[in-house]
C-alpha cells in the first residue's frame, strides 16, 4: 500500500471526523458522528491543533494524528501533546502509523518544539511496539492522573 502524509485541509474534515469517531470508539466511547465532526472542525478552524493525515494512492484518508501545543514547565520549553493517533483497521500494518509519527516529529521540530508526549492504553500493545520502534520511551518515573469535572 502506497501511503503519503500531509497536513489536513478544510475539505478533509468530514473524513477526519469519521476516523476520529472510530478512534473514540476504540477507546470505548459511544459512536457520535456529529460530535466528532463538531470537535474536529472546531479544533481546525480555531487553529487549536495540528491535524496530519495519511492517505492511500487513491487519495482516501486512512489515518490521522492530532497535535496540541503545550509547554513543559520543567524544561521551560514548548512541546506538542500527540493526543490522537488512529489508522483505519483495513490500513494497519502498512506503515501509516509510523509515517504519521515521523510526520508529527518533523512538524514538531519545524515548529520549535523540544518534545512530544503521548499516552496510550496499557493494552494497546500494537501501538506501543510502534512507538518504541521509533525511539519513544515509556515513562517509568511519573504516574498520569486525571479528574473528570462536572459541568457548572
Amino acid at each position: 500500500m502506497t501511503l503519503t502524509t500531509r497536513e489536513a485541509r478544510q475539505g478533509d474534515l468530514a473524513d477526519v471526523a469519521s476516523l476520529f469517531d472510530q478512534y473514540r470508539q476504540f477507546y470505548e466511547q459511544a459512536p457520535n458522528a456529529q460530535r466528532a465532526l463538531q470537535f474536529i472542525t472546531e479544533r481546525f478552524t480555531r487553529q487549536e491543533s495540528v491535524l496530519l493525515v495519511a492517505q492511500d494512492a487513491s487519495g482516501t484518508l486512512v489515518g490521522f494524528c492530532q497535535l496540541y501545543p503545550s509547554f513543559c514547565s520543567v524544561e521551560a520549553q514548548p512541546i506538542y501533546v500527540l493526543y490522537d493517533l488512529f489508522v483505519a483497521p483495513g490500513a494497519r500494518k502498512h506503515g501509516a502509523g509510523c509515517q504519521l509519527l515521523l510526520a508529527a516529529e518533523a512538524r514538531a521540530r519545524a515548529d520549535g518544539k523540544v518534545r512530544m508526549d503521548l499516552t496510550t492504553a496499557r493494552t494497546n500493545f500494537q501501538a506501543q511496539s510502534v512507538y518504541e520502534s521509533l525511539g519513544w520511551v515509556r515513562d517509568a518515573v511519573f504516574y498520569a492522573y486525571n479528574r473528570h469535572l462536572e459541568s457548572p
